[in-house]
């Protein structure tokens, strides 16, 4: 496959998974902020750094407000990762390999595109925010179904998972970093039901709410959630779940072009790690250490996949 061709692809999923992603984020902390006093401005502070924007936001907005910051995260075209911005993106790079889509594919990904400018239009008012957000996973999550339904199996297939599960790990690693590190509550309500609340709100928001009630009763405990968004390898947002997938998507293409690159050392290297730790190390390091030390090395293992499949030629 020419790499142009991959690199389309792979961005193409990279940008819609981050769409979702970052309107996930903001019903993080929309949800965050809800059990708080005040008027939450300084949770979004938090918002914008685990998205990776703080800086260029600053160079618009002299304070945050959550007014601001769910408008930049959401439709600010200066802002390359904002909703907007990303399916934009995800629309041009599909328009680009048209002909490596299925028609379903391809019109899934158009009418996000249709809907979502229609709706970012204009500055999104508080209460329609939860509907917004709702809308984005949607039509995200059909995108992925018509690809899934109607694409061959082959190195398209494979590339373009690889760009999704990279994405994905990425977002659930920031959204735990919101909680954790960012908008932990003082010392004296840890355990709290404000913190319970809180923990809970980030369960809702990567759509795990559910099915960890199923793992742990309900039972709001840091270690257990740390525990089931890292490394429960049957939820399916977990980073050991994303990384099982990357290197079984990373194998086939080794097997299809009989070669492999440095991006294969490192994403079996990663899994490995994963699989060889356990929750109680992690927090015995501090979980912000380590999920910091896990966005850098995946952020390495995309950009040693670009250079290893020649995305640019």
């Amino acid at each position: 496959m020419l790499g142009r061709t991959a690199n389309g692809l792979y961005w193409m999923f990279r940008y819609i998974e981050r769409a979702e992603n970052i309107a996930r984020l903001i019903d993080a902390g929309l949800r965050v902020s809800l059990t708080r006093s005040g008027t939450g401005d300084e949770d979004w502070d938090g918002v914008l750094q685990s998205a990776g924007v703080r800086e260029s936001f600053a160079e618009i907005h002299e304070r945050v407000t959550s007014s601001d910051a769910i408008d930049y995260l959401l439709r600010d075209s200066s802002n390359p990762s904002s909703v907007m911005s990303c399916i934009e993106a995800g629309r041009n790079n599909a328009r680009m390999v048209r002909t490596a889509l299925t028609r379903e594919t391809w019109e899934a990904t158009n009418e996000f595109w249709i809907e979502v400018k229609a709706m970012l239009s204009r500055k999104v008012k508080a209460a329609e925010l939860p509907q917004c957000i709702d809308a984005i996973k949607q039509r995200a999550g059909l995108v992925r179904g018509a690809f899934h339904g109607s694409m061959l199996r082959n190195d398209l297939y494979n590339f373009s998972r690889i760009g999704t599960f990279i994405e994905r790990a990425d977002n659930t690693a920031r959204i735990l970093d919101v909680k954790y590190y960012v908008l932990l509550p003082a010392a004296s309500h840890v355990g709290s039901s404000l913190d319970n609340a809180q923990w809970e709100s980030i369960l809702r928001s990567v759509s795990a709410h559910r099915s960890y009630g199923w793992v742990y009763d309900a039972e709001y405990k840091p270690a257990n959630i740390a525990d089931f968004l890292i490394l429960n390898g049957r939820m399916p947002r977990s980073l050991a779940y994303c990384y099982e997938k990357i290197v079984s998507n990373l194998g086939y293409l080794a097997s299809d072009y009989v070669e492999k690159h440095k991006a294969h050392e490192t994403a079996d290297a990663i899994r490995a790690s994963l699989k060889s730790t356990t929750v109680t190390r992690i927090m015995d390091g501090g979980l912000h250490e380590f999920l910091e030390e896990f966005v850098n090395r995946n952020s390495q293992l995309g950009q040693e996949i670009t250079e290893g499949y020649r995305f640019y030629q």
